[in-house]
């Protein structure tokens, strides 16, 4: 296959998974702004999984990408834009845990929950949602060849 269409298709898959991760996290954060009955609570869970498996594949596809991507690890590794993204998207890694953790046990309990409740997982996932502008802004940043 081309190697143009082969970058072509991973940083598509990269930013496909992106984007989506990113709409997922909104409708949590939509979702806990509300009481939330069994079914409720049963579709917070599919959304954290479905957040968790996207961050998995974004991290294959962007991981894809400096191996078999058109820039190479070499355009990337030398840039501190990139570094920062990483660190950027660890940090939002690790600030879901918190609200998957309780979304875990709220459906453990398997009862209502008033949006109260749910008020610092929702500020945990906003922490999230306000670092994915600059995410976003150092990659479009790198992809420009700015930062080397």
């Amino acid at each position: 296959m081309d190697p143009q269409i082969i970058h072509a298709l991973l940083a598509w898959t990269h930013h496909l998974c992106a984007f989506a991760l990113l709409a997922v996290l909104l409708a949590e954060w939509c979702l806990t702004a509300q009481d939330l009955d069994a079914t409720g609570l049963r579709h917070l869970g599919r959304l954290d999984l479905a957040y968790g498996a996207l961050a998995g594949a974004m991290v294959v596809a962007g991981v894809a990408r400096l191996i078999w991507g058109g820039k190479g690890w070499t355009f990337y590794s030398g840039n501190p834009l990139f570094w920062t993204k990483l660190v950027l998207f660890g940090v939002m890694g690790l600030l879901s845990v918190v609200p998957t953790l309780r979304i875990l046990r709220w459906r453990r309990l398997a009862r209502p929950l008033k949006a109260a409740e749910m008020q610092s997982s929702r500020r945990w996932m906003t922490a999230q949602l306000l670092l994915a502008p600059p995410l976003i802004l150092m990659a479009a940043l790198m992809a420009r060849g700015i930062g080397h």
